[in-house]
């Protein structure tokens, strides 16, 4: 097997499959040339000369300018390739195409919990969220009376009892993008199918009232819904008795849900990547965007998000977009990201992270059009914003940070059921009450962290799978998922942590 894979024959980049040696020998598309210095794996190899000033081309597309000129041979990294303007051909619509769906007869079913809103859950948590950071304690304490082993051996179809408790909710401004992101994630996430039912905790003396996100969500207390103040009922140890009072009645109803057959089309799955490197845009990310395509052809749903990591790329996706309208609203969150990022003196490029740069990534760019992969190649139908609800099926693109917990934060309030996690470096992560599947890109880290890593997509590397059939065996693995086989970050006991809704705006 070659040591250097060449993507495309555009490219005067090539990627080291393995450690190159100075003096190695080397040859891509017939071409030979003799390695310059110690090149290490998943880092870039110059195919050919490269002056300066001019374009370093990976996947076909530009990822950088030159620094300095550049051997063929020699190692191409942050060092010598720097990031500058170019043009793009954002070609609305140019690409986008229509869907081949499988027929309604022929698709694919997994056993979820058909809920009275008409969505279908892939667990069955009872759910306790707070408005402010003040009930943080309470909600803990709650869910701390029903966590202990053998807490819920009567109660078989309850997937647990989970808080989750977050940092903002006062200090911040009645109104605005801040106020409205945070309200839409507690409606996301009172309405998710995933919880059979939830308990609302406020302080009570709160910018974000309980009963302002009662009203605005249009929500009404039931069996399987309470909403209290601490304040109101007496205090800490009150306001811990009580929604310990609510959860006793709450378990049997929610217990009582059972597990039935569902079409596929009923599976909203967040595609995220994290710890990425070279090799997660050649295996991890384009297998996981072959599954997403089959979920799409199924009649289902994918989220990609992360939106400072889809720029450099971002013509990729106006190019496979249903609608010029649809386009120009993924373009104008770009344009909002290149403003926030201005006002806090932060750069879109200024990005990748140290880790992805030790695994070969050199440009934001790079990093880019290797996570774009994640979205397959089907049309791109609507673009959201954070933690909006999610109406149309097929691809569709949410507004989020590239941060993975406050990005699959808004996923998951928008609707997602499922989550699918890509990482090159080992990214440890789960998420409640949506299950979370991780994918490595490369056979090293799936060895070295097998106990977190639930698919091995350096497979593809090891010429023992395709993308095509690796993404068919992410598919099925995603429907087991859903109809209730644990993940990796699951039976590790991930999830309680990660809730991390977006903030925007000044803290006072």
């Amino acid at each position: 097997m070659s040591k250097l894979i060449h993507l495309h024959q555009q490219d005067n980049v090539a990627i080291a499959v393995e450690d190159v040696a100075a003096g190695e020998e080397l040859c891509v598309e017939g071409a030979r040339f003799v390695a310059t210095e110690d090149i290490g794996e998943m880092h870039k190899i110059a195919v050919e000369p490269i002056k300066q000033g001019d374009a370093i081309i990976k996947y076909g597309q530009f990822i950088g300018y030159a620094a300095a000129d550049i051997a063929a041979g020699q190692h191409v990294h942050t060092h010598n390739c720097i990031v500058g303007d170019f043009a793009k051909d954002y070609g609305f619509c140019r690409h986008a195409v229509e869907t081949d769906f499988v027929a309604d007869a022929q698709r694919a079913t997994f056993m979820g919990f058909k809920r009275d809103s008409g969505k279908v859950g892939t667990r069955n948590y009872i759910g306790i969220l707070t408005t402010v950071n003040c009930s943080a304690t309470v909600a803990r304490q709650i869910a701390t009376m029903f966590s202990y082993p053998g807490a819920l051996d009567d109660f078989p179809n309850v997937d647990g009892v989970v808080a989750l408790t977050h940092e903002s909710g006062c200090g911040m401004r009645a109104e605005g993008e801040g106020y409205e992101i945070l309200q839409r994630t507690f409606e996301g996430y009172a309405a998710h199918p995933n919880f059979g039912a939830v308990l609302l905790i406020g302080l009570g003396c709160e910018t974000m009232q309980v009963d302002g996100v009662l009203a605005q969500a249009g929500l009404e207390e039931s069996d399987c819904f309470k909403a209290y103040n601490i304040q109101t009922v007496g205090g800490t140890r009150q306001a811990v008795e009580q929604g310990a009072d609510y959860v006793r009645k709450m378990l049997p109803l929610v217990n009582s849900a059972k597990r039935e057959s569902c079409p596929a089309s009923e599976l909203t799955l967040a595609v995220q990547c994290g710890g990425s490197d070279a090799f997660s845009g050649i295996t991890a990310n384009p297998a996981l965007g072959v599954a997403g395509d089959i979920l799409v052809r199924h009649g289902g749903t994918v989220i990609y998000s992360e939106t400072p990591e889809i720029y450099g790329a971002e013509h990729l996706l106006t190019q496979r977009s249903a609608t010029p309208d649809v386009a120009e609203q993924l373009l104008e969150r770009i344009r909002w990201w290149e403003g926030y990022t201005s006002t806090h003196g932060f750069e879109l490029n200024n990005n990748p992270s140290p880790g992805n740069k030790a695994g070969g990534l050199t440009t934001i760019l790079e990093k880019s059009l290797g996570a774009q992969a994640k979205s397959g190649s089907t049309t791109m139908t609507a673009v959201y914003q954070y933690a909006q609800p999610v109406t149309e099926k097929g691809l569709v693109f949410m507004d989020s940070p590239g941060f993975d917990p406050v990005s699959v934060t808004g996923q998951v309030a928008s609707g997602a059921n499922v989550v699918a996690f890509t990482t090159g470096r080992g990214s440890a992560f789960g998420y409640k009450p949506v299950p979370s599947v991780k994918l490595s890109s490369n056979t090293a880290i799936y060895k070295h962290m097998s106990e977190d890593i639930d698919i091995n997509c350096g497979a593809v590397l090891d010429g023992e799978e395709t993308l095509e059939t690796l993404g068919e065996k992410i598919f099925l693995q995603v429907l087991a998922i859903a109809s209730g086989e644990l993940t990796k970050s699951e039976e590790l006991g991930y999830g309680d942590a990660e809730f991390n809704p977006w903030k925007i705006g000044a803290v006072v």
